[in-house]
């Protein structure tokens, strides 16, 4: 079984940058389709993006498209979020995912981390 830790939330300006990290152990995590997702209070859970085995597809959810980027080093087992521009709105718990079947495109993952919180200010 893959166990994952998100790493790197915090409180950041309206405008500024975080990278977040998510380190995987246990199960290979060879072949794994990799997501992130957000949960804001009082709102459900939100696809943010994925990213597939070699790195070199990804899928965004229109809200953070050309503000985030993912990517991932598989030799390290650890998967990456780039936010750039943040919101206010970007303000969530951010849970990673993996999981080994399934399309880029699915919202079906086996495995979640624990979170990490952004908190964007105004």
């Amino acid at each position: 079984q893959v166990q994952l830790v998100e790493h790197g939330g915090g409180l950041v300006q309206a405008g500024g940058s975080l990278r977040l990290s998510c380190a995987a152990s246990g199960r290979t995590f060879s072949g794994s389709r990799m997501g992130w997702f957000r949960q804001a209070p009082g709102k459900e859970r939100e696809f943010v993006g994925a990213i597939g085995w070699s790195g070199a597809n990804t899928y965004y959810a229109d809200s953070v498209k050309g503000r985030f980027a993912i990517s991932r080093d598989n030799a390290k087992n650890t998967v990456y979020l780039q936010m750039n521009s943040l919101k206010p709105e970007d303000t969530a718990v951010y849970y990673c995912a993996a999981d080994w079947r399934g399309s880029l495109y699915s919202s079906d993952y086996a495995i979640w981390g624990q979170g990490t919180q952004v908190t964007v200010s105004s």
